[in-house]
């Protein structure tokens, strides 16, 4: 698969993640009285989402390995 591809892949699936764990997050927050404590694991969802971001990029920068010598 090309780079180019892998990256569009890698921020397609960025955000589908963001706004699967981040909507219900704020939706719960917003309208529940125990919301409010949910605000101690949003720092802990947005260090998430940045370490999958981080390894998404690793995987879509990433070369392809080489072929063993040998094969055709």
């Amino acid at each position: 698969m090309p780079r180019r591809h892998r990256l569009i892949l890698a921020v397609i699936l960025w955000c589908l993640a963001a706004v699967a764990v981040v909507l219900p997050l704020v939706w719960l927050i917003n309208n529940r009285d125990w919301g409010i404590g949910l605000m101690l694991l949003a720092p802990l969802v947005v260090y998430g989402l940045m370490r999958l971001a981080r390894g998404l990029e690793a995987w879509a920068r990433a070369s392809a390995p080489p072929e063993p010598p040998g094969r055709s």
